[in-house]
């Protein structure tokens, strides 16, 4: 399904790049990225894009954050898996929880953030993090579309930050969600933009 932004829902204003963007891949963990997973689906191009796009954030000397959703006992976040139960599988120790194998190397504990709902932000470090490496606006990537990457998005916004979502670095089991959700959040939340359109801006506005 080809993506439709929104640009004529609300007046939209245009937001430059800011010079110290961080990457925020959203739970391209096993359990979301990968096809034997009930949460997952076929997603290496996604990956792929990723992996781009951590390779260049590295070589710009700018931050890259990972999440991954970890449960350690029933009692975390009960009512969200009540609905989705196939996220019962995302226990700690098990390999649904690990960073897919070709962005891992890239991981530490350091730039990684679990957390037990959609937002990357709720109850997590990640603020905190992003301001111990003054970053100034984010590039949000990742799994899945109308989820979890959504829900960072809008939080990322409330945390006053100009964030760019990258549609070819996204990724969602239903192609009509993606598709909507991407629309929405340019419409409202974030620039929507390409991996290619986003590069061309950091080689402009960011040092390297």
């Amino acid at each position: 399904m080809s993506v439709s932004l929104a640009e004529q829902d609300l007046t939209i204003g245009t937001i430059a790049l800011g010079s110290r963007p961080a990457l925020v891949l959203v739970d391209l963990s096993n359990g979301f990225a990968t096809s034997e997973s009930p949460l997952g689906g076929d997603f290496a191009d996604v990956i792929a894009v990723n992996l781009k796009l951590v390779k260049h954030f590295i070589a710009s000397n700018l931050p890259i954050i990972f999440t991954s959703v970890v449960y350690d006992n029933p009692a975390e976040a009960s009512v969200f898996r009540q609905r989705l139960p196939d996220l019962n599988i995302l226990q700690r120790g098990t390999n649904w929880v690990n960073i897919h194998s070709k962005l891992s190397d890239y991981v530490n504990a350091n730039n990684l953030i679990e957390k037990h709902y959609p937002s990357g932000f709720f109850n997590t470090s990640l603020a905190d993090l992003l301001r111990l490496h003054s970053a100034d606006s984010l590039v949000i990537t990742g799994l899945t579309t109308s989820g979890c990457v959504r829900a960072t998005c809008v939080d990322g916004l409330q945390y006053n930050y100009n964030c760019v979502v990258i549609e070819d670095a996204c990724g969602d089991r239903n192609a009509q969600a993606h598709a909507m959700s991407l629309h929405d959040m340019h419409a409202k939340y974030a620039q929507v933009m390409n991996s290619q359109e986003l590069i061309s801006q950091m080689n402009v506005s960011t040092p390297c």
